[in-house]
């Protein structure tokens, strides 16, 4: 799998990222309460590939239910452009949408079924959509 440099950020450009992923990008629309009024396409990608360039000090952290994902948005715009997923807390789920146009050659979307965590995945991971 060749990997290439993605960018990307929030909405006022204050916190901006880069990402290592494959040019065609499988991401996961998730049903739970907070991704389905967000919006969000999950490209979950081990940490060691996600390199925040700017905007740190202006992430504020907000956690829910089992408190186990750490969701960034940024004090300025309120966009969550990455967090830390339950999912995977040993990687970063970057939202496709917040990637800067030009390196995504062909996005494939499945599902996940958040909004049932644990009888759909009772193992506690929802594999199969890492990139």
């Amino acid at each position: 799998m060749d990997l290439i440099k993605h960018s990307g950020g929030c909405h006022c450009g204050r916190v901006r990222f880069e990402v290592l992923a494959p040019a065609r990008i499988r991401v996961n629309q998730c049903n739970c309460s907070i991704c389905s009024k967000t919006g969000y396409l999950h490209l979950v990608v081990p940490k060691e590939r996600f390199t925040l360039l700017s905007g740190e000090a202006l992430l504020t952290a907000y956690t829910f239910n089992t408190g186990k994902a750490k969701h960034l948005f940024c004090a300025v715009c309120g966009i969550k452009s990455f967090y830390v997923p339950r999912s995977h807390p040993d990687g970063i789920s970057v939202n496709a949408r917040c990637l800067d146009e030009g390196t995504v050659e062909e996005m494939t979307i499945g599902q996940t079924d958040g909004r049932n965590w644990e009888k759909a995945y009772p193992a506690g991971r929802a594999d199969g959509y890492k990139n």
